[in-house]
C-alpha cells in the first residue's frame, strides 16, 4: 500500500492515532516522509508500517 502513495495525500498512522491526520510530502526508497497535524514531519520506514489512505474526512 506504501508504495502507491503520492505527494498530497492524506493518511494515518495505524500505531498513533493522537497524531491526526498526516499529508504525503514524498515516498523515496520505502521512506515516506508524512507532516502530521500533531505531530509534525515524520520520516516512516515503510517496511514497518502500513499507512492508512483517508479517502474521505471531515
Amino acid at each position: 500500500m506504501n508504495a502507491l502513495l503520492e505527494p498530497g495525500m492524506l493518511v494515518r498512522h495505524p500505531r498513533r492515532e493522537d497524531w491526526g491526520l498526516g499529508q504525503v510530502q514524498s515516498n523515496i526508497g520505502g521512506k515516506v516522509t508524512v507532516n502530521f497535524e500533531h505531530a509534525g514531519k515524520v520520516v516512516i520506514d515503510s517496511s514497518n508500517v502500513s499507512l492508512v489512505l483517508v479517502v474521505d474526512f471531515e
